[in-house]
């Protein structure tokens, strides 16, 4: 792999990493409600809060606030990376069967294997019967089919599909987006005010009527209303980007992006003060004149800022190989499909414990961690596990 590659291959382990510290720690916000949220009763708020431990810190708070904001932002931009290339090498065709196995596969084994036993202990907190029948009863009564972590598979897969038509529609639009791109590796500024006002046309009407945090479901397919749109730009940013290579332009390993990686630091913390200030006083019941308007540009700004912060930090200090963390970007993604069930488990268990909320997020963190790593090692050494988790395309990829 080049330098800017294996970066970038840290990177995604990195957010992945992200992924299962702000589930973690969800249970230990300050800002969770006062008791565990009935299973059966709308609006089913234990989607959001699916244990609610009465150890507490307010730290978690920004912790996982500042994660919401730009972390599946993230996701989207660095899956949108490799999607033009590997449309050139397979084709329409072959892509969307790669696409469809390791997507759709693990999205539907995700959904109906792996959700209803990570949301089990939900149901045991405040069940009258506690059996597994009656929590199958109660499972298969809901009005829809709760997905955790698992909406972001299908809503990918919807993006690759859409990366598949224009394809085939426009055989040369990679190539078109990438020269847009190009001028970015020398004027990652440029890029950014382009993105953000993209983002900005896209949020801010739909941050008129929705909340940054409100889901829309229909049966297993959730979303974000306000912040589907600005996936797809990330997404396809993304794409733009990668399609124009990576090792040149603003994935240049070298490049003004990764050189001025402290600016873009500070400008994101920035950003997230201009968000999650004003959003703190709205939730709070202060309604001054354009706080929101202020919000939402802070919503728009911090991910944009973020995104390419966390790409300069690892495009200045991660492109080099090291076992630790080849084994972690590896099996990422088998981290993602299996971490939420250990998390919830280990979340429940700890529920009464004697112990403050640092450690018990800890704990939670570290186990889910460990045993999701685990499993995916062990489910890759059978040759269907290590297609599905793309194990074998990382490995030529590094043999190149």
């Amino acid at each position: 792999m080049t330098k800017s590659s294996l970066a970038l291959s840290n990177l995604r382990g990195f957010a992945i990493v992200m992924v299962v510290a702000f589930h973690s720690c969800i249970a230990y916000l300050s800002s969770q409600p006062d008791a565990a949220l009935p299973f059966d009763v709308p609006p089913y708020g234990w989607r959001a809060n699916p244990i609610v431990d009465s150890a507490r810190w307010l730290g978690f708070d920004v912790f996982c606030a500042f994660q919401y904001i730009y972390l599946m932002q993230l996701l989207f931009f660095l899956s949108g990376l490799f999607v033009w290339p590997s449309l050139s090498r397979k084709g329409g065709g072959k892509f969307l069967y790669d696409r469809f196995l390791r997507l759709g596969v693990p999205f539907a084994i995700g959904l109906y294997v792996l959700m209803p036993v990570a949301y089990y202990p939900v149901y045991r907190v405040t069940a009258v019967d506690p059996s597994w029948s009656a929590f199958w009863s109660h499972w298969i009564a809901l009005p829809f089919w709760p997905s955790g972590p698992m909406w972001f598979l299908w809503l990918l897969l919807a993006f690759n599909v859409a990366a598949a038509g224009l394809f085939w529609l426009a055989p040369r639009a990679g190539e078109a987006l990438g020269e847009l791109s190009a001028k970015a590796g020398n004027h990652p500024g440029r890029f950014f005010i382009a993105l953000v006002s993209g983002l900005a046309l896209a949020y801010l009407p739909l941050a008129t009527v929705f909340e940054p945090w409100q889901w829309m479901q229909f049966g297993p397919f959730a979303f974000q209303p306000s912040l589907a749109p600005q996936y797809v730009i990330y997404f396809f940013a993304g794409l733009g980007v990668g399609a124009y290579g990576f090792d040149r332009g603003l994935l240049e390993g070298d490049g003004v992006l990764a050189r001025r990686w402290p600016r873009w630091l500070v400008g994101t913390a920035a950003a997230f003060l201009l968000w999650v200030v004003p959003t703190a006083l709205i939730v709070h019941g202060t309604l001054l004149p354009g706080l929101r308007l202020v919000a939402s540009l802070g919503l728009v700004l911090c991910p944009a800022s973020a995104c390419l912060a966390l790409a300069a930090v690892f495009l200045r200090f991660a492109g080099r190989q090291r076992p630790l963390f080849e084994s972690l970007a590896d099996n990422a993604y088998g981290i993602y499909l299996v971490h939420y069930v250990f998390v919830i488990w280990l979340q429940y268990m700890l529920l009464h414990a004697p112990v403050f909320a640092v450690a018990k997020a800890a704990i939670v963190f570290t186990g889910a961690l460990t045993l999701s790593w685990a499993i995916t090692a062990a489910i890759c050494r059978i040759p269907i596990g290590a297609r599905l988790m793309g194990r074998n395309r990382r490995e030529l990829a590094r043999a190149r």
